[in-house]
């Protein structure tokens, strides 16, 4: 009774899920960015880029989880357990997400962080799949990035539970 139980909780728990197929990821290089012409690291002005468009620039699997707010599959992103010092992007437009001084390991399956780029980042109500949820997304491009909850550690207490794939590492030996 108790297992039985146990597997209905955690069916409907609130968790970093999407209603589209998950996506491997594997690869730590962002192939996208060289075919990319709205790819900077540098340049913050918000695009308005339609979703024809981005499919013709993104690999598959990064379109389906940007634009579509699919998800990578739980253990498998490249950054899920990964630590090392810099700066992490969209992979999509490059806007500057988080630092690797707020990422934690939260061990819910995804790369998670309790704080964001407050000028990188936005929210959006998400109330898919009788959930009640805060997505979170590219302040430059309206990319899906992930969700946020309010069960992180100190000092924030958030834990932005984000995909991989979304995400581009530059560590601070090559600035």
């Amino acid at each position: 009774m108790k297992f039985l139980i146990s597997i209905i909780i955690l069916i409907f728990l609130p968790s970093c899920t999407q209603k589209y197929q998950p996506v491997k990821t594997s690869s730590m290089e962002n192939t996208d960015a060289k075919n990319n012409p709205y790819y900077s690291r540098t340049d913050t002005t918000q695009l308005n880029v339609s979703n024809e468009e981005w499919k013709q620039i993104l690999a598959p699997d990064l379109y389906a989880i940007a634009r579509e707010a699919a998800t990578e599959r739980a253990f498998t992103g490249k950054y899920n357990e990964f630590d090392e010092v810099g700066d992490y992007y969209c992979a999509v437009c490059g806007n500057h997400l988080f630092r690797s001084t707020s990422k934690f390991s939260s061990s819910c399956g995804w790369p998670s962080f309790f704080e964001a780029d407050k000028e990188g980042t936005y929210y959006k109500r998400d109330v898919s799949y009788g959930m009640e949820r805060v997505e979170v997304l590219c302040k430059r491009c309206d990319s899906h990035l992930g969700h946020v909850f309010d069960d992180g550690p100190k000092p924030t207490g958030l834990r932005y539970c984000m995909n991989s794939i979304s995400l581009e590492f530059v560590p601070d030996s090559q600035k």
